[in-house]
């Protein structure tokens, strides 16, 4: 995931569809709807160190740990997507075990503070929500004002070696920066 000039169609898309997941929620089929839409477009915004980057045809792995809010909806924005030419990769992982070749795990249920605890020395991009236990990844999503939010956590992405877009953090409700 290098920071290459993208073609000019690519930065227009993927804005827009930043734009229309962060619409009313009630203007949207479901929050988890708009929340796998955002997991999906969000890896096309972090650049990982270069052990954790994708090989030549290797996929971004997208992980979802402690169960499966999104079921079909996940399935339908996975599928066909591609990061930088790498096809994005959808995995439902009952634990931790495997979580270290996630580039993005989505962390929910009881367990979320011990699988953030075992994942934190990793590069991936770990992501939570209201319903984490009061756990927060790097990126947290809320409902505020009626739409899907997220925060950013950019010195723990920091911590792990990512690199989080300035495009990417414009669109977040609060950003902790870099130390």
């Amino acid at each position: 995931m290098g920071r290459r000039a993208l073609p000019f169609a690519r930065p227009l898309a993927a804005a827009a569809a930043l734009a229309l997941a962060a619409a009313p929620v009630s203007a949207q089929p479901s929050a988890a709807a708009v929340k796998a839409a955002f997991l999906t477009k969000f890896p096309g915004y972090v650049a990982w160190p270069p052990p954790a980057r994708p090989g030549s045809g290797a996929p971004v792995v997208l992980c979802l740990l402690g169960g499966d809010p999104f079921g079909a909806a996940m399935d339908g924005a996975v599928r066909g997507q591609q990061v930088d030419g790498h096809p994005l990769q959808l995995r439902r992982l009952a634990g931790t075990d495997g979580a270290g070749a996630c580039h993005i795990a989505f962390v929910q249920g009881a367990g979320a503070g011990a699988a953030l605890d075992g994942l934190r020395s990793k590069p991936v991009l770990t992501v939570t929500d209201e319903h984490s236990g009061g756990a927060h990844g790097i990126v947290h999503f809320s409902i505020a004002q009626g739409r899907v939010r997220f925060t950013i956590d950019d010195a723990a992405a920091a911590e792990r070696g990512l690199t989080i877009s300035s495009r990417l953090l414009a669109i977040a409700l609060s950003v902790r920066q870099r130390r």
